[in-house]
This record gives C-alpha cells, structure tokens and sequence, in this order.
C-alpha cells in the first residue's frame, strides 16, 4: 500500500455513471452520483485512464475476456456463489468490486485504472463483475442494489464497508488506500485501550508528537486527506507518530469520540506527553501540515 500514495497522485479525475440497461448507449450518461468535489484538477498523465474516441471503444472490459489471463490481478467473477466464496477466501484483505457494463464507456475508461491499483496493491484482491454478461451476473447486481455502472463496492471480511458511482481515478486510488489497513508508518487503533498504549510509548523527554486522525468509514472528506496523512507519516517519521481511527469501526471507538468530545470529523488530536495540547478540525492539507508544525514547536505565520 506505501506505493499507492505515490501512484495517486499521478491519476486524472474524470469519469461519470451510465445505466446497467443491456441497451447500449453512445457517449455514456451525464448522472453522477456521490462524486465528491476535488480541490484542484489534476493532469492526466496515466495516458491509460485517458483514452478517447475509438481508443475507449477497444478499452471495454468485456473484450478483455477473463482478467484471470493478461490483468492476472483483476479476477473475473461470473456469479453470486463465486464472488461469495472470493470475498470467504480474502478474509480480512480488502476486496474492491467492480461492477461494470459492456456498453459503458465509463467503465473502460476506470477499468485500466483498476488495473494498474491492482499492481501496486499487493494486498489488496480486485475483482470484476460484467453486469451484462448473464442471467447469472445480472441477478448479482439484482443482490447487490447495483443501478449504474461504473459501481465499485469495497469488502472486508465478507463485510460491504463502502461503495462508489461516478468516481475518478484518483478518487479510486484514494479509496483503496483509506479502507486498506496496511499503512506501516500509521499505526491502526481500534480501542480505547490501543490508544493509551501508543500514548505511553511516546511520553517521556524523549517522546514523539502524537497526531491522531479520527474520522468515519464513510467519510468523504476523511479519505480525501488521508494520503497526506499517509505521506506525512513517513516524511515526520523522525519527530512525530500518526495513528488513526474510525469511530464507527466498533462502540469502543464512539465512545472513545464521545469521550474525547469530537463531533466532526476528521478530527486531528494532538498528543504529547499523554495530554491533549490541541487538535484540528478539516481536511485542508496545508492547514493539517501547519497545526503539526506548531505543536513541534515550529514557529508558524498564517
């Protein structure tokens, strides 16, 4: 998962929704849903993720054929019992589905992304859903509320923990960084009692700063900055250690929030010497790097 922060921030955002219908469509559909808004459009420089005219025509998912041969990452699944056993199979791995469409140009357009996230994600299993294909494909999107296409639905332990329409690349890539969990340089905390371990680790003269993000499984804007957190985790490794946590992940962790008195999120706590001195409240990239600064005791002007 390191190298997929560094992979994001080379993707384009650019892809919209079109109907699971089996007629086909030209152009693909105007209707977006949940796309969140991004601060700054990036350049497309993964050329594969930005074909056009004829070029998205050959790029359709469905005349690759089984992604168990040339896409050896994405696994093609053609029913309801395969997908169920693939998500038993993965246990506590992070599954990401995609469910796509022969006739959506959309999906040709992410699919190649997916491709390449498949690549950088070692731990992460990709999977691909024709919805078109079958009776038996059509009935798993039936199951699975699926309505439009590109729709990308994340699991873990057999568990739906997050689901997309109408996204980008980069927000692609942000997703499957934010709901995988091995993020080595950001240490995971799922209780009360995990959180004071990690402050009695760093209290002390020689203790490190502690910056605690604490946000929910389904909030935009938390895996919108969770790539800088990741990013700044390694590049602050030296005066600071970051930890996170999902309120909504168990009641251990509400109750932590309650406790702690956040009620917005992302919430950055910030932690020395087993005391609260400060926190900061929004996903502004600039804003999160400026409070870290100040609470090492770097001199910050705004």
């Amino acid at each position: 998962m390191a190298s997929t922060a560094s992979f994001l921030a080379t993707l384009a955002s650019s892809t919209a929704t079109a109907s699971l219908s089996a007629t086909p469509v030209s152009g693909g559909s105007s209707k977006v849903r949940f796309l969140p808004a991004t601060a700054q459009r990036r350049r497309a420089v993964v050329l594969r993720a930005a074909v056009s005219g004829a070029e998205k025509e050959k790029a359709k998912p469905s005349e690759s054929g089984d992604k168990g041969g040339k896409d050896a990452r994405v696994v093609q699944v053609h029913s309801a019992e395969e997908l169920d056993s693939a998500l038993q199979a993965a246990k506590n791995r992070l599954v990401v589905v995609e469910f796509a469409a022969s006739h959506s140009v959309n999906s040709s357009r992410i699919y190649p992304c997916m491709v390449e996230l498949s690549r950088t994600c070692g731990d992460v299993d990709f999977l691909l859903v024709m919805g078109d294909e079958s009776d038996a494909t059509r009935e798993l999107c039936q199951r699975e509320g699926i309505t439009q296409v590109p729709h990308f639905s994340f699991y873990k332990g057999t568990e739906k923990v997050h689901e997309e329409e109408g996204i980008g690349p980069d927000q692609l890539a942000g997703d499957v960084l934010y709901y995988g969990d091995n993020h080595a340089a950001v240490v995971q905390l799922h209780n009360r009692a995990d959180v004071e371990a990690l402050m009695a680790e760093n209290s002390g003269e020689d203790g490190k700063l502690l910056v605690l993000d604490v946000g929910l499984k389904h909030c935009g804007p938390c895996v919108k900055v969770y790539p800088t957190v990741v990013k700044l985790s390694r590049t602050m490794a030296d005066t600071a250690v970051f930890a996170r946590m999902n309120g909504d992940e168990n009641d251990a962790c509400m109750e932590f929030l309650k406790d702690m008195e956040v009620v917005e999120v992302p919430t950055f706590l910030f932690i020395r010497d087993n005391k609260i001195v400060g926190r900061y409240v929004g996903s502004g990239k600039g804003e999160l790097i400026g409070e870290i600064l100040r609470y090492q005791g770097v001199r910050v002007t705004y």
